[in-house]
């Protein structure tokens, strides 16, 4: 009993103590891992090390990695993630983007990338990296949801300005309204008929209920264009 009660002693104390190591400490484990070609381990090292000093990790991968490796990528996948757990999303960018050179279609890479974008307040740019991501893999859930609630509150604003600047008008000449009624078309298929294409894909692969709401929406301004 007294022995298996120091086995598990034992084996808690044991990641608590390499847990317990500097960020220093934990790197130089690492740089002695990749000479010895053990990548897993240099990996789960150096997650452990931007636990400790993401500072330090940061500047070891920029100093000592060398960026033709084939851990390289895995190296700055690890700090994007924790970037963006630290809500430092330009470091997480700039990581994404660093694993993204290696691995351009790699999916949940370009879609995590995009996240950042849209947290950076880089909307057009987060929508391309979406879009480049379901030309990858069409039923990426997350990228059709946003996609498609963007398009869909896209539509809404320009929908509202245009209905809105037509309202201002005391007595709309036909030429007037023709224009207001073309604005309104073309409001609908470029940003409503995207998201119903987007939202539609979500049904098909998960019962969400906004989304089902939202198309309900889209069904009806689509009745008040008839």
């Amino acid at each position: 009993m007294k022995t298996l009660a120091l086995f598990f002693t034992l084996f808690l104390m044991s990641p608590v103590t390499l847990w317990g190591q500097s960020a220093n400490d934990l790197l130089q484990k690492v740089s002695e891992s990749l000479s010895t070609g053990k990548d897993d381990y240099a990996v789960s090292l150096f997650r452990q090390a931007a636990d400790a000093g993401v500072e330090q990790t940061e500047m070891f991968y920029w100093t000592r990695v060398d960026k033709n490796s084939a851990v390289a990528p895995r190296l700055a996948q690890t700090l994007a993630a924790h970037f963006k757990e630290l809500r430092n999303y330009d470091k997480a960018y700039l990581f994404y983007k660093e694993f993204l050179q290696r691995f351009p279609e790699d999916v949940s890479a370009l879609v995590s990338c995009a996240e950042t974008e849209m947290m950076r307040g880089k909307e057009k740019d987060a929508v391309k990296m979406y879009e480049k991501a379901l030309m990858l893999d069409a039923d990426n859930l997350q990228a059709n949801i946003f996609l498609g609630n963007y398009y869909y509150l896209q539509a809404e604003i320009e929908k509202k300005k245009i209905e809105e600047d037509y309202k201002k008008l005391a007595s709309p000449t036909r030429m007037q309204y023709a224009r207001y009624r073309n604005g309104l078309t073309d409001v609908f298929t470029n940003n409503y008929t995207k998201a119903k294409t987007y939202l539609q894909r979500v049904l098909q692969m998960f019962p969400s209920t906004e989304a089902g709401k939202t198309l309900d929406k889209i069904k009806k301004v689509e009745a008040g264009m008839k």
